[in-house]
């Protein structure tokens, strides 16, 4: 393939749509997709930029059974919210579309019967894992078990999420049915194979002869790995209800391997994406000239790697991936992100925690990516690199040119004088810049290019501060103006360079800087080639904050939303305790618990969690000390009907004599409860009423 290609056909792995997105797969797939895509199109590249909604996933099944839906249901759901939550965030998209479009069951189906009728599958009658009790076979993500290499216990029939090892559900230790919990049996059933082993000598040479330089080690590595094992027939076709129905006679109840349907929803989605268009779709995906490139997660190498390769080198006609700039994982506070548990950072739900900081979300995750090795996300360093990078250096920057351009002329860039060596060194720096993002960008290194990107807004920020025009303003000013008319052309260009990696900073900055009025916008060449981005005369508008400081109290609202996650996750998984041990009758009618009702109650002073109570027991009025002080005021207590333990032997506490105890549970999410004695209704029980 050439160099320089004629098109990009830039992919981005297609998200189940069990469930909303979050930050992990924005960090690991569609933030690098997008800013690759936002470069190239920058560079007036012909690009289709294409993903969509993946269907016919079998945890599609699963999320439906649990909700007491149907799966069309499921799918049209989270679709939506997906769909919105791209929009919301800038990922650019050309085409976002969905599995279930009939655009892609005719692909799909047309695929598979060309590779059949081409004699490219082979035909197997086999033994799968069939639920007795559920009255089905088994589809793999219907198998739990231990993994054969790393011994993770939860791993899936196809592939297990510690390790990112794709494997057959028969390769499982102690395979369970996740629908009834029993242990399966094997039954034999009959489904159409693509013979991976004949395409063993071919992928040896593409990836391990040709790709061994340009791959990322992880994905090299895996894939090698996987050759190196010996590659076997793998089944694409499943006994499913739900998918793209077997387009060939003798195939009832069986619908197309999801892992054979997903990735031809990448050649559906350009196909729609040209025909609304007027566009032919076939060069963005058999043209030589085009540059095809799959964005994706680690957990996906292989399905992009070797299957879909071997499926598209079967079909004959289509041009193969040149690179597959996958990712490793991102945890969310030293845990692994979880959507069973909850345990994420959900891009519709951070929107409503901070509104219109989409860039603040994609910055920090651009800059922490899980390029090379799992990387961790926490909120300290989501405000730590606001507070320090985002504002206080490119906001600061932005900030102090144009307020001083608008005190001093009116908002007019000022006409400039010569300019000294400082100035010749800096805008030298500005031009030098481009080429050394884009460098980064071409080796898929998004965390370094947006580090460059940076580096221009404190090149500017050094500059200003340096120079001081508010301090030569007074003494020499064709000096300020000089330093206001660099500072300007360093301003124009960022908001140029930053378009990739910010893109709503990039269009308010270059509304403030009225781009759009100037003869013609800066591109990304200009930056590198022009002395002149933004003329002398031209005027600006008013300043704008680009960003906004962090406060401490964002960010323990964050934690604490995830510490309560975390209690309820412990509490969903703890064992009850054990019994007791056992009491007699007799033992028991020695309690006396009785209704009672907090008259007064105070926080006992240098403790965080004791309360001293005066509850009235209808037997008489008496303190007791109770640890409730964390989960409720003294004013939310007083009137407050409770159960009191009134026979409990008196205990000091902190130097205050408590006499019983307020008889309480926690609910699922942790929190503390009254046990009421009227909880049932509206009863008027009285003070001193048995608890029997």
């Amino acid at each position: 393939m050439q160099n320089s290609p004629k098109r990009f056909t830039i992919t981005a792995a297609l998200p189940y749509t069990n469930g909303p997105v979050h930050i992990g797969h924005l960090a690991g797939v569609y933030v690098p997709a997008d800013i690759y895509a936002r470069f190239q199109r920058i560079q007036g590249k012909d690009v289709a930029f294409v993903c969509g909604s993946d269907e016919h996933g079998v945890p599609i099944t699963i999320k439906a059974k649990k909700e007491g839906i149907t799966p069309q249901q499921v799918v049209d759901k989270y679709h939506a919210i997906i769909k919105q939550s791209f929009q919301d965030f800038g990922i650019s998209f050309d085409n976002y579309s969905r599995t279930s479009a009939k655009v892609h069951h005719d692909t799909a189906s047309d695929f598979f019967k060309k590779l059949y009728e081409d004699g490219k599958f082979i035909e197997q009658t086999t033994e799968q894992f069939y639920d007795k009790e559920a009255n089905q076979f088994l589809a793999d993500r219907f198998i739990l078990g231990t993994c054969p290499k790393c011994g993770y216990e939860e791993s899936y029939g196809d592939q297990c999420e510690n390790c990112g090892t794709s494997h057959n559900a028969t390769d499982l230790i102690n395979p369970k049915s996740s629908i009834t919990g029993n242990t399966p049996s094997l039954k034999e059933t009959k489904h159409w194979f693509l013979p991976l082993d004949q395409y063993e000598p071919w992928l040896k040479e593409w990836i391990v002869e040709g790709h061994k330089k340009d791959w990322k080690s992880n994905v090299y590595g895996q894939c090698k790995s996987w050759i190196d094992d010996g590659l076997r027939p793998r089944a694409v076709t499943r006994d499913l209800d739900w998918g793209i129905p077997v387009p060939i006679e003798g195939a009832d109840g069986k619908v197309l391997y999801v892992w054979f349907d997903a990735p031809i929803g990448y050649i559906s989605a350009t196909k729609e994406w040209a025909e609304k268009e007027g566009k032919d779709w076939e060069p963005y995906w058999k043209d030589k000239d085009t540059k095809l490139l799959h964005f994706i997660g680690k957990d996906n190498i292989v399905f992009h790697c070797i299957i879909f390769p071997s499926m598209l080198k079967a079909d004959g006609t289509y041009i193969l991936p040149n690179n597959v700039p996958a990712n490793e994982f991102l945890n969310l506070e030293g845990n692994k992100i979880s959507t069973s548990k909850n345990w994420a950072v959900w891009l519709h739900e951070y929107l409503e925690d901070f509104p219109n900081q989409q860039d603040v979300l994609r910055y920090v995750l651009t800059a922490n990516a899980p390029e090379t090795k799992d990387n961790d996300f926490t909120w300290a360093d989501f405000q730590a690199r606001n507070n320090n990078e985002l504002v206080a250096i490119f906001g600061n920057f932005i900030n102090r040119v144009v307020v001083l351009t608008n005190k001093y002329y009116d908002g007019i860039v000022p006409t400039h004088s010569d300019f000294s060596e400082t100035d010749v060194a800096t805008l030298k720096t500005l031009q030098e810049s481009p080429a050394l993002i884009e460098e980064s960008l071409e080796r898929y290194r998004f965390r370094e290019a947006q580090s460059r990107m940076m580096n221009v807004a404190r090149l500017g920020n050094k500059y200003l501060a340096d120079e001081e025009p508010w301090k030569t303003f007074k003494t020499d000013e064709e000096r300020t103006k000089t330093v206001l008319f660099v500072s300007l052309q360093i301003a124009s260009a960022l908001a140029v360079l930053c378009e990739p990696f910010l893109p709503f900073t990039s269009e308010k900055l270059k509304s403030i800087l009225c781009h759009s009025e100037l003869d013609s916008e800066s591109s990304w060449k200009d930056v590198s080639t022009k002395d002149i981005l933004i003329p002398s005369a031209h005027q600006i508008g008013k300043a704008e904050l680009l960003f906004s400081k962090i406060e401490e109290e964002q960010m323990q609202q964050q934690l604490d939303k995830l510490a309560a996650t975390k209690k309820t996750n412990e509490m969903m998984n703890a064992s009850p305790d054990p019994q007791k041990d056992t009491i007699q009758f007799d033992d028991f009618t020695k309690l006396d618990m009785r209704v009672g009702t907090i008259l007064e109650a105070k926080k006992m002073p240098k403790t965080k969690k004791l309360l001293v109570l005066k509850v009235d027991t209808g037997i008489d009025v008496r303190t007791i000390v109770s640890g409730i002080a964390e989960s409720f005021t003294p004013e939310e207590v007083i009137g407050k009907k409770v159960t009191v333990l009134v026979n409990l032997a008196p205990r000091a506490l902190r130097g205050v004599e408590s006499e019983g105890m307020i008889l309480m549970t926690e609910t699922s999410e942790g929190k503390l409860v009254f046990l009421n004695p009227d909880q049932a209704g509206d009863l008027d029980i009285a003070n001193g009423a048995t608890i029997n």
